[in-house]
């Protein structure tokens, strides 16, 4: 009921109305109505245990002193936090499997620079390394002869980097010239090119590895006369230097191939439409997600995760009653379509497969038209890992898992 309370995924435990605990070993958890993605909500990457002894004593969660220094349930304790540098736990002996951990010791390490990253790796200062999404450390770090490398354990993640427009704003208000965007915008060109190959072309709110993906919806395949016409239909006209006009792209700071240079791409691209794109960086991350949480921006670069089931991770963005200003990563493109809110409000209790997926092929085709979001790329995340580790984590939720199966050779 915490996370319910403070989880800016709404949808998540919206039909959760209570829980109850008959006894020290049960918990029943009151639906208001059917909740298909419940079990996948519970996993530990998403329902972590909060401890009612120590958060329970009124004081705000969101600020509570027991998040610099937190209790938890896991195998691991935590034994050192330095902010920005790295975390330290240590193997907790009463643990409830008996025997495990396997480790003594997780060192969780913050290095910023991309360069000395890949070097801790090449040179066995590091042992695993997951999230890679770069296609020249990945390059880079296959020739190492004491790694092994797997894009596996990011099934329940899927990840997809988009350009999202501020539907509220003029000229992004008319879906015309959203789509004229997308017509102008070539996804292919951005993961062989830029990406190097090593990302898949991304055409859907709802990641195209997903059983509820669409692939009828709209592919906006790169079509510069028809962005053109469609741009001229919705009243703008060229000005003497060629523009129509100007919009302003903000991108997620640090590695630059899956942001920052697809933003740049954007900056050429569009001008052969006649939009005139300026590129605006954020010194870091907090003061992009300030931007776009506070609908201050025309178009964004963002990296949003589907989270297993679309009622987790697809629903909060774009149910119109999830157009909260200072929350990043909800409805923050102002998207408002009653046909969409209804589809996903029936899908979020819909029990069968079938049903549901019918629900989801018409939700998609609806925003494939509206075009709140250009999808444009799955996230190629890999992990490298020594080859020492045994049992490396690639379950669905990877590196997100307890680690306590986890041992080295």
């Amino acid at each position: 009921m915490t996370i319910k309370a403070n989880h800016p995924f709404k949808s998540m435990f919206a039909p959760v109305d209570s829980v109850a605990t008959p006894d020290a070993h049960t918990a029943v958890i009151n639906l208001s109505k059917p909740h298909p993605a419940l079990l996948l909500a519970l996993s530990s990457a998403l329902c972590v245990i909060i401890p009612k002894h120590v958060y329970g004593d009124g004081q705000n969660i969101k600020t509570h002193p027991a998040n610099s220094k937190p209790v938890g349930s896991g195998p691991f304790q935590l034994v050192e936090f330095k902010p920005g540098e790295q975390i330290r736990l240590k193997r907790f002996d009463d643990f409830f499997i008996p025997g495990r951990p396997y480790l003594d010791e997780i060192v969780i390490r913050i290095i910023r620079d991309p360069s000395a990253f890949v070097i801790a790796m090449e040179n066995g200062d590091a042992d695993m390394a997951p999230y890679l999404a770069s296609s020249q450390q990945i390059k880079r770090l296959k020739k190492v002869a004491h790694l092994d490398i797997t894009d596996k354990g990011y099934a329940a993640i899927g990840p997809i980097n988009w350009l999202a427009f501020n539907t509220a704003k003029a000229p992004l208000d008319d879906k015309r010239v959203r789509q004229a965007i997308g017509y102008a915008t070539d996804r292919n060109f951005i993961t062989k090119a830029l990406m190097r190959g090593f990302a898949k072309p991304q055409r859907s709110p709802i990641i195209e590895s997903s059983p509820f993906f669409n692939p009828k919806i709209p592919p906006y395949d790169l079509d510069l006369a028809k962005a053109n016409a469609l741009l001229e239909d919705a009243g703008h006209k060229k000005g003497s230097d060629g523009m129509r006009f100007t919009l302003t792209c903000d991108y997620i700071p640090g590695p630059a191939e899956q942001q920052k240079s697809v933003a740049e791409y954007l900056k050429s691209q569009l001008k052969k439409i006649g939009i005139k794109v300026d590129v605006r960086a954020a010194p870091d991350f907090p003061t992009w997600a300030k931007r776009v949480a506070g609908h201050d921006f025309d178009m964004t670069m963002d990296v949003v995760f589907n989270w297993g089931d679309p009622v987790i991770g697809v629903h909060r963005t774009y149910l119109s009653n999830n157009i909260i200003k200072g929350v990043i990563w909800s409805n923050t493109q102002s998207y408002s379509n009653p046909e969409v809110d209804k589809l996903l409000n029936a899908a979020a209790s819909e029990q069968d497969v079938v049903k549901r997926k019918a629900l989801y092929d018409q939700f998609q085709m609806i925003v494939g038209d509206d075009l709140p979001i250009y999808w444009i790329n799955a996230l190629p995340y890999h992990t490298a890992y020594d080859k020492r580790i045994q049992n490396p984590p690639m379950s669905i939720w990877g590196a997100m898992q307890s680690m306590d199966d986890i041992s080295m050779a």
